[in-house]
């Protein structure tokens, strides 16, 4: 058995690919040292606060637009279960581990930075969850944004305190207490401060933000790569993804990246060299020729939604938030409006990114435009429908993403009497782009399939190294053409291809550097 990569929270906050480890991978987690440290210096100074007359918002009073009452000493243990409890308000499905497994391991990374006043305790029991699996349960709806992902951190927080409802590592629920007790952890009891730090963050929108440019960075390799499949299907030309028509000319650098990928999966391909000479045809379609112009839109896009994760990634959000100098103020960080706008934006060039893939699709079903052939790539056109109703299906894949390409971060509900008057909703923002990337993937997966189809029918002309290596291990585990068969089983083999990483590992040795 392989071991689970380490990795390790210190001052210094964490990186993209350490959320990824321990989201998807279940790496380990450890706390250094100077870590225990920096929390005892810190908590001191909340210690202080929390004895002196003076009321301080989140140490001594209420929250929220309740911020006005000051919290007798012996009621603040209650003030802290009575927060977690009446925020972790969330329903409907429970959100994937791989979600949750993210915004824990965010919040423990905010929670190490020393800004936010906890004892070491909160730290290493969050970490504790972590290291044995243990996974809150998370509920789809309940979180707008602002103050942080309140209700998602919530349900976590309050497995931390022995209750809520949580799955072991094989992803069984079971009472909170008996997975505390199995890991060696003991429940805390929450003391000044320590809720709001749990609860104040855009850990649940970031989490998602970070796997999701994980995925589409590999996706828009694969979108080079069926495009170029296409292009070799529908008999195209390679010479429009020269590189001195795209970086001298129009300096985009996705463009650039996109046309170089597909020049090299089509070079050394005999199909395109079939018909250099004697083609009647003096340009291809927009959905073929322009295929590095809208994909290499979508990686500058990637590439400035990354930008934005970055910097969220280096912040500690917390309200009030405690200051290197000891000073403990409020503040509106928690606003998730910069990721909740990259967010959007990704669901905008996702949607189009499926959309000229499907363009490229169903080119290929048409006799009128498909360079001869079979209608549908049907076996026996009439008695065998072919391809017809896969093209469907990915049109309606395209439909939906159209529709969650609609931004969320336009939106605004004012909640907590008014106080909280302007929300980001940037977990609905996550949420409906998680549900496009895996949109993207099928749409992709099926001009995959569809394309090696027409590949196929072309022999005894081959295609290129590249795409061919790609047909190859689709044809490991979908066969080639023949009469109808049951076709969703290799539409969801063919997407598990992608979804494994398997095509994408085919295709790096032709990617370009």
């Amino acid at each position: 058995m392989t071991a689970s990569p380490l990795v390790t929270l210190d001052l210094t906050g964490a990186t993209a690919d350490d959320v990824i480890a321990v989201a998807r991978h279940n790496a380990q987690i450890r706390i250094a040292p100077q870590v225990f440290e920096e929390l005892a210096t810190v908590r001191a100074h909340i210690d202080a606060l929390a004895s002196a007359d003076t009321p301080v918002y989140g140490i001594s009073t209420g929250f929220g637009a309740l911020a006005t009452r000051h919290i007798a000493p012996e009621d603040r243990a209650k003030l802290q279960r009575s927060l977690i409890r009446s925020h972790a308000a969330g329903m409907g499905e429970p959100v994937e581990r791989e979600v949750v497994r993210a915004l824990m391991f965010l919040r423990a990374k905010t929670l190490a930075s020393g800004r936010t006043g906890v004892r070491p305790v909160v730290l290493e029991t969050m970490v504790g969850l972590l290291n044995a699996g243990i996974t809150p349960v998370v509920r789809e709806y309940g979180s707008l944004g602002c103050s942080g992902d309140l209700a998602p951190l919530s349900h976590c927080a309050l497995v931390l305190m022995g209750e809520g409802e949580a799955t072991d590592r094989e992803g069984v629920q079971r009472p909170v207490p008996e997975l505390l007790a199995e890991a060696g952890l003991e429940p805390v009891e929450l003391a000044e401060k320590e809720g709001l730090a749990l609860v104040n963050g855009t850990d649940g929108m970031l989490g998602q933000l970070l796997m999701a440019l994980a995925d589409l960075e590999e996706l828009a390799d694969i979108a080079d790569a069926t495009a170029a499949m296409s292009v070799e299907a529908q008999m195209g030309t390679d010479q429009v993804f020269r590189a001195e028509l795209h970086e001298p000319l129009r300096p985009h650098p996705g463009q650039g990246r996109s046309a170089a990928n597909m020049y090299n999966f089509l070079s050394g391909s005999p199909i395109v060299a079939s018909h250099c000479e004697g083609d009647g045809r003096v340009q291809d379609a927009y959905s073929l020729r322009c295929s590095p112009q809208v994909t290499g839109a979508v990686r500058d896009t990637i590439a400035h939604a990354r930008l934005v994760a970055t910097r969220e990634l280096a912040a500690a959000i917390d309200n009030p938030v405690v200051l290197p100098s000891g000073e403990v103020t409020s503040n509106g960080n928690f606003h998730g409006a910069p990721v909740a706008y990259v967010l959007d934006f990704l669901a905008i060039a996702v949607a189009d990114l499926g959309s000229i893939a499907e363009r490229r699709t169903d080119r290929m079903l048409d006799p009128a435009r498909s360079r001869d052939l079979p209608a549908f790539l049907a076996d026996d056109p009439g008695v065998d429908s072919g391809m017809m109703i896969a093209q469907y299906t990915q049109a309606g894949l395209v439909a939906e993403n159209k529709r969650l390409a609609v931004p969320a971060s336009v939106d605004s509900i004012p909640s907590s009497a008014m106080q909280e008057d302007h929300v980001s909703l940037g977990w609905h923002a996550a949420r409906k782009l998680r549900t496009a990337v895996g949109n993207l993937r099928r749409i992709l997966a099926i001009e995959m399939l569809i394309a090696g189809r027409a590949l196929d029918l072309r022999k005894p002309l081959q295609p290129g190294p590249a795409t061919g290596a790609v047909l190859e291990l689709l044809r490991t585990k979908v066969a080639g053409p023949g009469e109808d068969r049951f076709l969703s089983a290799e539409l969801e083999a063919a997407c598990e291809l992608l979804a494994t990483g398997e095509v994408h590992r085919v295709l790096e040795p032709h990617l370009a550097k």
